[in-house]
């Protein structure tokens, strides 16, 4: 897979939660976001698969947008952005195999048929005998 860490712009914001002063003033959060359509490293198909498969991160604008304020610092949390937005892409090109239809075989459908017949004959014999009078 090629590195397109080259073509991601970065934006940062404060992060929210626990932290006091330090979360107040320093900006630690950092948001990914790579254009899709302009990338020149992979192909028209590709693409598509991205796009299709990660619809629901991509924004209006045709941006993938990754955000982390896992870490401390924006260096820690801009790597961070970085592996998963690889990793979303990873997943997104992989083209899952095709399913192939198999038969039932000869002996696996008597099996079956056999075991029925069984069955229906022990409730058969459960039933009570009718005295003709």
């Amino acid at each position: 897979m090629p590195d397109f860490q080259k073509e991601i712009q970065f934006k940062t914001a404060r992060s929210g939660g626990k932290g006091g002063q330090h979360v107040n003033k320093v900006e630690t959060m950092v948001e990914g976001y790579w254009n899709v359509e302009s990338s020149a490293l992979f192909s028209e198909i590709e693409k598509s698969l991205i796009k299709e498969k990660l619809a629901n991160k991509i924004t209006s604008s045709g941006f993938l947008l990754v955000k982390s304020q896992l870490h401390r610092t924006q260096l820690s949390n801009k790597e961070e952005v970085v592996k998963k937005m690889a990793l979303l892409v990873k997943k997104a090109l992989i083209v899952p195999k095709k399913r192939k239809a198999t038969k039932l075989s000869r002996a696996k459908k008597e099996k079956r048929l056999d075991s029925k017949k069984k069955s229906s004959e022990k409730k058969t014999q459960r039933k009570k005998i009718k005295l003709n009078d």
